[in-house]
C-alpha cells in the first residue's frame, strides 16, 4: 500500500487549538542542533521555601501576659472549693486566653505557658543554653502555607555561614493592616546565647506542598496572559497547549489543568520553538 501524505489536515498545515500557535515539526538532525530537550508530566512531591524578614522576639507586652495568665490560672486554681469565686476565676481564665490567642499563641502554647513553671523570660534576654522566640513576617499570601511543626532556616550576617534551625510553633489568626503580614512564630535553641533581642534574622520556611502533577519550570512559556508547554505528540512533532500552572516549587510547577500525567514536554530551545509556531500559525493564517 502506497501511504500518500495528509496536507490538507489542520495538523498537517501547522495549525493547532491555541489561538495564534501553530504545531511544529523538528527533524532529529534540527533537534540536535538547536538542543532541544523533552521531559514526562509526572506526579511528585512538592515542597516551596517560604523565605520571610524575622527578628528575635523583644515582647514585653506579651511577657506581662503570660506573666498575669499564669497568676490567673493560679487563682482559679486556689478557688476550686468555693463556687462563686471558682466561677469568677474561671471567666478570668478565659479572658486571659484569649488575649494571648488574640496576641498570636497557638492552644499548645498556651497550654505550655499555663503551666507554674514556665519561664517567660526568653522574650526579653537571650540567655546562652536556652531557647528564644523568633517572628517571621509571613506575606497574607503565603499564610497558608506556613503551618506549626514546619522546619526553619534562620541566617543572619552577623553570623556569616553559619545555619540555626528552628521549628513553627503558632502562626497569627489577625493579619497586620499596614504590613498585610501574618506573624509566624518559631522558637529556636540559643546555646551560645548568640540571638540576641530584636536581632535581624533570614527564615526560610520549608513547606510541603504534597503530591501534585508537576511539570519542569522550563517547559512553561509565559506570555503573561497564559502560559504554555510544547507538548510532542509524536517523533519531532510538537503542539502548542495552554495549561494553568499553581505554585514554582524548586525547579517545577504545579500543574492544575491541561496536561496529563505521562506526556512529554519540551524543556529546551523553547523559544525557538515558539517562534516557530506562531510563523506556522501566521502562515496558515490561524
Amino acid at each position: 500500500m502506497t501511504l500518500i501524505p495528509d496536507t490538507d489536515s489542520p495538523q498537517a498545515q501547522g495549525a493547532s487549538t491555541v489561538p495564534g500557535q501553530g504545531t511544529v515539526t523538528v527533524s532529529p538532525s534540527q533537534q540536535q542542533l538547536v538542543g532541544v530537550k523533552v521531559a514526562p508530566v509526572e506526579s511528585r512531591d512538592l515542597f516551596v521555601s517560604v523565605r520571610a524578614s524575622a527578628r528575635v522576639a523583644y515582647d514585653p507586652a506579651l511577657y506581662s501576659a503570660i506573666l498575669e495568665h499564669q497568676a490567673t490560672v493560679e487563682a482559679a486554681r486556689n478557688s476550686a472549693g468555693s463556687a462563686p469565686f471558682h466561677t469568677e476565676s474561671e471567666a478570668t481564665v478565659r479572658a486571659s486566653i484569649l488575649r494571648l490567642r488574640q496576641m498570636g499563641l497557638s492552644e499548645e502554647q498556651i497550654k505550655l505557658v499555663s503551666q507554674s513553671g514556665f519561664d517567660p523570660s526568653n522574650l526579653l534576654l537571650g540567655k546562652a543554653g536556652g531557647t528564644v522566640w523568633v517572628y517571621a513576617e509571613i506575606y497574607d499570601y503565603e499564610a497558608s502555607l506556613v503551618k506549626p511543626g514546619q522546619e526553619v532556616d534562620l541566617t543572619s550576617p552577623s553570623f556569616p555561614g553559619k545555619t540555626i534551625h528552628g521549628t513553627v510553633r503558632a502562626v497569627d489568626s489577625i493579619v497586620n493592616a499596614e504590613t498585610r503580614t501574618l506573624r509566624a512564630r518559631i522558637v529556636t535553641p540559643n546555646p551560645d546565647g548568640s540571638l540576641k533581642p530584636d536581632m535581624y534574622l533570614n527564615a526560610a520556611i520549608h513547606a510541603a506542598l504534597g503530591r501534585k502533577l508537576a511539570v519542569p519550570e522550563a517547559a512553561v512559556i509565559d506570555t503573561g496572559t497564559r502560559q504554555l508547554v510544547f507538548v510532542q505528540t509524536a517523533p519531532g512533532q510538537f503542539d502548542p497547549r495552554t495549561i494553568e500552572i499553581g505554585r514554582q516549587a524548586e525547579g517545577y510547577f504545579e500543574v492544575r489543568s491541561g496536561l496529563k500525567e505521562g506526556e512529554m514536554v519540551s524543556t529546551a530551545a523553547n523559544f525557538l520553538i515558539d517562534s516557530e509556531s506562531k510563523l506556522k500559525a501566521a502562515v496558515s493564517g490561524q
